[in-house]
């Protein structure tokens, strides 16, 4: 299969790395990037008859847990690394 979509086999490889009880999020939206919760995992097919496995985000009102962390955010490449501007020296009363 000649195709940049991952497969059921190497998402279960990939989440076989990490910590069983870990929670499952999904990082939405490159340009206003959002951690959303997994409630589900559906089966179905698209256009051609290919087996096809959805993810889905819960619709309870908790679902969107709000924006990614900004080193998810950056690893994605979704936004360059920030860094603080530099400091300015602190101005004196009295105009010193």
């Amino acid at each position: 299969m000649t195709s940049s979509e991952m497969t059921v086999g190497e998402l279960i490889d990939r989440l076989s790395a990490h910590d069983r009880s870990a929670p499952v999020r999904l990082a939405m939206n490159p340009f206003f990037p959002m951690a959303h919760r997994v409630e589900q995992v559906l089966a179905s097919v698209d256009d051609t008859g290919r087996a096809v496995v959805y993810l889905a985000e819960g619709r309870d009102e908790g679902a969107q847990l709000g924006h990614l962390p900004a080193e998810v955010a950056v690893a994605l490449t979704w936004q360059g690394p920030v860094q603080a501007p530099p400091r300015r020296p602190r101005r004196r009363a009295g105009g010193n």
